[in-house]
């Protein structure tokens, strides 16, 4: 671990620290997100079905990308966190652009598996230095100022993404993007140094791995956090990979309308739920731990029925402003639940607690979901024609039903579990 060191000379002013890392979020998520507006056009030039599809968006990515996140962020917590972010950033950005060179289902396969492995050690080293950086007053706010990165990423792959690949060609656009996720790799290590961590009391293990799981287990809040969030993703992830092709398909919009209207939807809806989500879980959070919860759980019930009448809306005009509401209200949850799993563990562990807690949401969420819907969108096809993913993503809202109830459960042992330190 020499390459690692753990305590740095020079320090990084919060508000730096926080800005560096919403911009490295953002590229995560360029990533992630371009694949699903250019998933019409690579679909046409290989062949490829939407079961493929899914897979490639889904369990290509998530399989990696979950399990890896684990050991990684042990490594962030004993180590660097900066470093790890660092160097994940430059692997996963170099097989966006290898993706460009793909020529069929399984090379592609394999560069996501190579961006799934990079993003493993991006998201819970961040949450961790963020925890590091901001009191607990302050962490839901800052950790939803973090999460603007999925709106404002995955807006920027859509409409770059569409743009580069309807002019020109949707190879392009995976070189565009991995080439400016490794100019920014070396940015991002010169201004952000981690935080030098006070002394732990070494009798207590609760910070090592073990420790770590070992607190986890015995936290209800943590399980129904933990899968709530991956109820909510199953069908977050789902729509965000599959809205475009059902755009293209059930609406009849051209690839760069697509590309406006989604990326328009990601970046208002996406930024005004998770900044209301965090100020929110903010000030109800002084008073009451429960509302880490319960204002997810919320959010969730509300977005169902908007949801749904966006999804058989015959109009594309109306659909815009019936999907806008409930995408802001998808993204509420991630200031409120992520800041509550920094207070689960000592502040040691917080990084393999945040790993932990993605490896249930994102190999539940991304794995199952996009696949999940693009294989019943197949299966649905032979009934409902061309709407077979409208009827597919109308029928998985019931996930957030689900979501919404575990939240709620997580309420009354939030008030327990918590761990307040500042």
């Amino acid at each position: 671990m020499a390459g690692f060191p753990k305590a740095q000379s020079r320090t990084t002013s919060p508000n730096i620290a926080l800005g560096m890392l919403l911009l490295v979020y953002i590229f995560n998520f360029v990533d992630r997100q371009i694949l699903a507006i250019l998933a019409g056009p690579i679909q046409a030039d290989l062949g490829l079905s939407d079961t493929q599809m899914g897979l490639l968006g889904g369990v290509a990515f998530a399989l990696l990308y979950s399990t890896l996140a684990v050991p990684l962020a042990w490594v962030a917590d004993k180590t660097s966190r900066s470093w790890v972010i660092t160097i994940s950033l430059a692997i996963w950005s170099g097989f966006t652009a290898l993706t460009g060179l793909a020529q069929g289902f399984w090379s592609i396969f394999l560069t996501r598996l190579g961006v799934g492995v990079g993003e493993a050690g991006g998201v819970a080293p961040s949450y961790a230095v963020i925890a590091d950086h901001f009191p607990s007053s302050k962490r839901a706010r800052a950790l939803a100022i973090y999460s603007l990165g999925i709106p404002l990423g995955s807006a920027t792959g859509v409409i770059a993404g569409g743009y580069i690949a309807a002019t020109v060609d949707w190879r392009l656009a995976f070189f565009v993007v991995g080439l400016s996720g490794l100019l920014i790799a070396p940015l991002f290590r010169y201004f952000v140094r981690d935080k030098v961590r006070p002394p732990v009391d070494q009798s207590v293990p609760a910070y090592s791995f073990t420790g770590t799981v070992r607190i986890l287990a015995r936290k209800r809040a943590f399980w129904f956090l933990a899968f709530g969030a991956a109820s909510s993703s199953m069908l977050g992830y789902g729509i965000a990979f599959w809205l475009p092709s059902l755009l293209q398909r059930s609406f009849g919009l051209s690839l760069i309308d697509t590309s406006l209207f989604f990326g328009a939807i990601l970046l208002l809806g996406g930024v005004a739920g998770v900044l209301g989500g965090g100020m929110i879980g903010d000030r109800l959070g002084r008073t009451d731990k429960a509302a880490y919860g319960l204002v997810p759980a919320a959010a969730f019930l509300l977005a169902v029925p908007l949801f749904a009448a966006g999804i058989m809306s015959g109009s594309a005009t109306l659909a815009f402003i019936l999907f806008l509401i409930p995408q802001a209200l998808a993204y509420v949850w991630l200031g409120p639940v992520l800041s509550a799993v920094q207070h689960l563990v000592p502040a040691d562990a917080r990084a393999t607690a945040s790993a932990l807690f993605l490896l249930i949401n994102n190999l539940i969420g991304i794995g199952g979901g996009i696949f999940f819907l693009g294989a019943l969108s197949d299966f649905l096809t032979p009934i409902y024609g061309e709407d077979g993913l409208r009827y597919s993503m109308l029928y998985s809202l019931s996930f957030y039903v689900i979501a919404a109830g575990l939240m709620a459960l997580a309420a009354r042992p939030l008030r327990s579990e918590w761990i307040a330190e500042d």
